[in-house]
């Protein structure tokens, strides 16, 4: 999503990534009727793209169905290294997954590699593709042992790497693990390419579409908020976030924001592909004339969404390089963060056979996006993948349930501190033009956003609590229990005390929103206790969604489909 988000008068997404203002707009048509093909895609990123991609060299016809411009969304907000080596993630996964799994993810990022390298030759995509060495280094002495035993992890995965002090960085640093023969693209060029090579011979790439539910029985039809439909016998959610109520993605993602500059560099700049080993993390490229600096993740939430990010690197910059005064260009984006390390790719629920999914893939999208654009393709075409099961959404992994727990209770916290705290403005009527605030509605609070006409749009959190899949709602049985249907008290969103029509006009959209949307709107309960905390779970997370962006909703929009 490429939507300027205001907060309190500073932008957090930031002016425009690097890589969509150096390039072309990709130019695909809205959808504006009904289409049948062989294969849906939702989402039209990295992953979405190849995945289309794949089948359709396979002779399937294909429909990518994105909600704003091709690779515009996370693909777009990102730093766009091709490499096994990230950061300290092979130790992390071989501490959740044992060696064997950190083996696994090794191997299927070397093959996402070979896979990117041959398309950009195969399909003569022009996307700045570019060898580089990548290197994890210690930031401090303190940072020396994650160092090392990220290399005895990788060495481990059969990955060739050494330790060195020899970065190429300007200041002396006292340990890191190098990979050479990494790789560095225009993530943009590349995915608007591959795009390019989808549309056409019956097969479709969509843009501005915006897809609001998808039928699971087939053939699959997937709905679009313009009124068109496609039919499918298979549909691939690419979304990032995943964006159907199913699944309980929302219970094992953590949603995790970061940031990047861009800054025009002179003089000598690293060659190669660098990020520490620990926090506060600063990873570093560059591309053209301009040196890329990202970092300062932390964990979706207002609290910590803070300006000041991108001043930290900036400072970092100017500290270190020749740099211009200003950063050209900032970005930030969101990012999924599966409790065991491992990306979510395969079936979308256990008892799914048509409908797919791609996410969680953990600050490395480029050879994560490609790794499930393979995987996915392979099931379809009914081909065995060696790294299926390692990556299958419906796994188990019971050494994570204290992690998953724990990200719950941080939702709960976030939750119940948003209640009870200030609001930023006492009214819509005190909301700045171009600005946006937290104002308080009755005992809630929405958050409302004035255009530069003077018109208030809102956005209720109470209004987009989460459903029951339908399978319950139809008194099926879940792990073999009846769950019988028992509605709670539904808790209405509104603005009141806004104290102007086009406040009350927003809020009417919203509701007009909701109903569209087939959402009773509400939580309900279940006869079974884990159910219902796992509702609350739920809404508690839409909750943090909400507070984490505010955009130009109108009578006819919904929030994002992802958390981004």
């Amino acid at each position: 999503m490429t939507h300027r988000v205001t907060i309190v008068g500073m932008s957090l997404r930031g002016s425009e990534s690097i890589w969509l203002a150096t390039a072309d707009g990709a130019g695909f048509p809205t959808l504006d009727g009904d289409v049948k093909v062989d294969v849906a895609i939702v989402g039209g990123g990295i992953a979405g793209i190849t995945t289309a991609l794949l089948l359709k060299r396979l002779g399937a016809t294909v429909a990518v169905a994105e909600r704003e411009t091709v690779a515009a969304g996370a693909t777009g907000y990102t730093t766009a290294k091709i490499t096994a080596l990230q950061s300290t993630r092979l130790s992390d996964i071989r501490s959740k997954n044992g060696a064997d799994g950190a083996r696994a993810y090794a191997r299927a990022t070397l093959d996402a590699m070979t896979r990117i390298a041959a398309l950009v030759q195969e399909e003569g995509i022009e996307c700045d593709l570019e060898p580089r060495d990548a290197f994890t280094y210690a930031g401090d002495e303190q940072e020396v042992a994650s160092v090392e035993q990220e290399a005895e992890a990788a060495r481990e995965a059969g990955l060739p790497v050494e330790l060195t002090t020899d970065t190429g960085l300007p200041w002396a640093v006292p340990a890191a693990v190098r990979l050479a023969a990494q790789a560095q693209f225009q993530p943009v060029l590349y995915t608007r390419g591959l795009a390019r090579r989808v549309d056409g011979d019956g097969s479709h790439v969509f843009e501005r579409t915006h897809v609001t539910g998808v039928t699971e029985a087939g053939p699959c039809r997937v709905e679009t908020a313009g009124g068109g439909t496609i039919s499918a016998e298979r549909v691939v959610v690419a979304t990032n976030y995943p964006l159907l109520d199913r699944g309980l993605f929302f219970a094992r993602l953590e949603a995790t924001r970061s940031y990047c500059v861009a800054l025009p560099v002179r003089g000598e700049v690293p060659q190669g592909m660098l990020i520490t080993a620990g926090q506060p993390t600063r990873s570093l490229r560059t591309f053209r004339d301009h040196l890329i600096v990202g970092g300062e993740g932390h964990q979706t939430g207002a609290a910590d969404a803070q300006p000041e990010r991108y001043e930290a690197l900036v400072e970092f910059a100017r500290r270190h390089f020749d740099v211009g005064p200003d950063a050209t260009y900032r970005w930030s984006t969101q990012d999924g963060m599966p409790a065991d390390s491992l990306p979510y790719i395969g079936p979308y629920t256990p008892r799914s056979k048509r409908l797919y999914v791609a996410a969680g893939f953990m600050k490395w999208g480029m050879t994560n996006a490609t790794i499930a654009a393979t995987l996915l393709t392979d099931l379809m075409a009914d081909r065995f993948n060696p790294y299926a099961a390692r990556f299958d959404p419906n796994r188990v992994a019971l050494r994570t349930l204290p992690k998953t727990a724990k990200l719950n209770l941080h939702a709960g916290r976030e939750f119940f501190g948003e209640r009870v705290s200030p609001a930023e403005a006492p009214s819509a009527e005190e909301v700045p033009a171009g600005e946006a605030r937290v104002v308080r509605a009755g005992a809630g609070k929405i958050g409302v956003f004035r255009d530069e006409n003077g018109a208030v749009h809102g956005v209720s959190p109470a209004l987009h609590a989460p459903r029951l899949p339908r399978a319950l709602q139809q008194r099926r049985a879940l792990v073999g229990l009846p769950v019988p249907r028992l509605a709670l008290r539904r808790r209405r969103g509104h603005t009141r005390g806004a104290g102007d029509e086009a406040a009350r006009a927003a809020r009417r959209g919203l509701s007009r929103r909701s109903a569209r949307d087939d959402r009773p709107g509400g939580l309900y309960g279940t006869a079974t206790g884990a159910w219902l905390l796992v509702e609350v779970a739920r809404a508690l997370r839409r909750v943090l969604r909400t507070a984490d962006y505010v955009a130009r909703v109108g009578p006819s929009s919904r929030p994002p489909a992802s958390v981004d």
